[in-house]
């Protein structure tokens, strides 16, 4: 095995597709869905089907594909575009309005690669993100339809599919109200969300500081940066990106983890995309971003265990990894997910 972050990169991606990756019921042909856990429980439901851990699954061969563009794997992101649909039973759209935007990011990265689902998908999801934005709370997206919560994982993701829509103005207002309701003044972190009283006050602060949250408001600052050029944006990432560094990641560089898998486990691989992102596009931003996403992939890929199938990782990358075993967080494709994100975010720093 190669020592180098694409090599160790690929090395992620062949262990996630043969653990994970199969046909819709097995046997769908044309189809692609990621499965969940590996080992399989020996109870398997088919709810909840965690939309949002196939998005990333589709953006995680996406980010492969631009590694080293394969035939093959160009074949697999349009199968699993597909196979997300299915599953959905044939919509794009869910209730939640953080799953679409995922959504809408992988399939918009995926361009001509997700074939005939692209334009229809886009068009969808950037249709019913923009309805998701009210005056409540100050403005901003809901986290769910019907619900009274607005929060980082909803608008960061929608700001930046928007953005990179030509939608700027409604991606600018978007990342305003973050800045204004979610920044928690006394630590530049980003805080997770804000509960809504009925008349649109602000009843609650939700003041958890997820890794995630910190990524998305960089990648939607750095988006914006690049596409309006107002100064505000590249300070604020600036300040987000001082945060996370000095606030969230150890003294050796490496971001923590948390203590199970489930949905955390694809928290710090955010983080890992956008800091890759912000290293890439701006130059002020570099060498910070870079230093903690190459820190943490040294770290994960060193505390790697090595099956016959693959790597596996941990999700904690400061922590020696398992073998997957049921009810251990290396069984969730989350976790592996979050692993693969960040050697692919590694490899594109060279």
């Amino acid at each position: 095995m190669g020592d180098s972050w694409a090599e160790r990169a690929a090395a992620a991606e062949t262990a996630v597709r043969r653990r994970h990756l199969r046909r819709l019921a097995g046997v769908t042909p044309g189809t692609g869905i990621g499965r969940i856990a590996w080992p399989r429980p020996r109870v398997s439901r088919p709810w909840p089907w965690h939309y949002w851990w196939q998005a990333h699954l589709l953006d995680c061969l996406v980010d492969a594909q631009q590694r080293d563009p394969q035939a093959r794997r160009g074949a697999a992101v349009a199968a699993l575009t597909r196979g997300i649909r299915l599953k959905n039973l044939g919509r794009w759209t869910n209730d939640y309005y953080d799953d679409i935007a995922w959504f809408g990011l992988a399939v918009d990265r995926a361009g001509t690669l997700a074939r005939r689902s692209g334009p229809g998908a886009l068009r969808v999801v950037t249709d019913r993100l923009r309805a998701g934005w009210t005056p409540d709370g100050g403005g901003g997206i809901w986290w769910r339809r019907a619900d009274d919560f607005k929060n980082a994982p909803a608008n960061g993701p929608a700001a930046i599919l928007l953005a990179r829509r030509g939608q700027v103005a409604l991606a600018a207002a978007i990342v305003d109200w973050m800045a204004a309701q979610l920044v928690d003044p006394g630590t530049g972190l980003v805080r997770d969300g804000v509960r809504l009283a009925p008349d649109g006050t602000v009843r609650e602060v939700a003041a958890t500081t997820y890794t995630y949250c910190q990524g998305v408001y960089l990648g939607a600052c750095v988006e914006l940066a690049e596409r309006d050029g107002d100064p505000r944006w590249a300070e604020r990432a600036g300040t987000v990106l001082d945060a996370v560094a000095t606030r969230m990641a150890g003294a050796d560089g490496v971001v923590p983890g948390y203590d199970d898998g489930g949905d955390g486990g694809l928290f710090n691989g955010i983080l890992a995309r956008y800091l890759a992102d912000a290293a890439r596009r701006r130059p002020e931003l570099a060498a910070p971003a870079r230093r903690l996403v190459l820190a943490s992939a040294e770290s994960v890929w060193d505390n790697r265990a090595e099956i016959a199938t693959g790597p596996v990782f941990a999700h904690d990358w400061r922590r020696p990894a398992r073998v997957p075993a049921q009810g251990t967080p290396e069984a969730d494709l989350s976790v592996q997910l979050s692993g693969w994100m960040l050697l692919e975010a590694a490899a594109t720093l060279g």
